[in-house]
């Protein structure tokens, strides 16, 4: 599995759901590792969306992570919150070649994040009946330790350790707009703004959504909602 791979699997999917749907273009939504994958889909296929709708949006995995992890280091000192800053301090400045790292970080990351942003509502995260079964949260677990190999890599080589965004190139030929917490401690707003400045689109906007995080709540939804129906809504036209 590659991040290339999945770009390609999602331009095709794309091109056909196009004559699926009977619709000359796509609105193309992606939210963290989801909006590196939607940025490279946009950059390679931009003909085929009406506009790109991003949140927690990545940018450079190197970049990402230190500013993460500064952030928290600073949150747990703070805090006196002495077995986080000893987490943290091991961890040492990205890359990781450790596995494990990566999870380390983003535990301590929801941590803090919990205390400063509203959570989504509780019926979404609970599971259907087809959901629950024995085998299914087996493949479910299964899958979820696949995938999570496959970003960070056995040696910090995964997909993640390619995330550059800056490098495909600051034109964009459709209209981009980002929804990004401002809470958020894992991609950082400031990381993502000074790309979101950085680039140049026919139309964009950035929404900084305060007590938001990493993880969408409701608020998110309904920002995201609000840039749907004002701004993309009428470049269908």
């Amino acid at each position: 599995m590659t991040a290339a791979q999945l770009r390609d699997d999602g331009v095709e999917l794309a091109a056909f759901l196009t004559g699926h749907l009977g619709q000359r273009k796509l609105i193309l939504m992606g939210g963290s590792w989801g909006s590196y994958l939607a940025v490279s889909m946009a950059k390679a296929r931009p003909e085929l969306f009406h506009a790109y709708l991003g949140a927690a949006q990545l940018v450079n995995s190197t970049e990402n992570m230190r500013t993460s992890r500064e952030a928290l280091l600073a949150l747990a000192r703070g805090a006196g919150d002495s077995a986080g800053v000893a987490k943290l301090e091991a961890l040492g400045a990205p890359p990781w070649r450790d596995p494990r790292s990566f999870g380390v970080l983003r535990r301590i990351d929801r941590k803090y994040e919990a205390l400063a942003t509203d959570p989504a509502p509780a019926a979404w995260w609970k599971r259907a009946d087809e959901y629950l079964t024995a085998q299914q949260l087996i493949d479910d677990e299964a899958g979820e330790d696949y995938s999570y190999l496959q970003f960070v890599g056995r040696n910090g080589d995964g997909m993640f350790a390619l995330v550059d965004l800056p490098a495909l190139g600051a034109d964009f030929a459709l209209p981009v707009f980002i929804v990004h917490g401002a809470e958020d401690l894992l991609t950082t707003p400031a990381v993502a703004k000074r790309y979101f400045d950085s680039i140049r689109a026919p139309q964009k906007e950035f929404v900084l959504l305060p007590r938001g995080g990493h993880d969408p709540n409701q608020a998110l939804l309904d920002a995201q909602w609000k840039l749907l129906n004002e701004r993309v809504r009428p470049l269908l036209k």
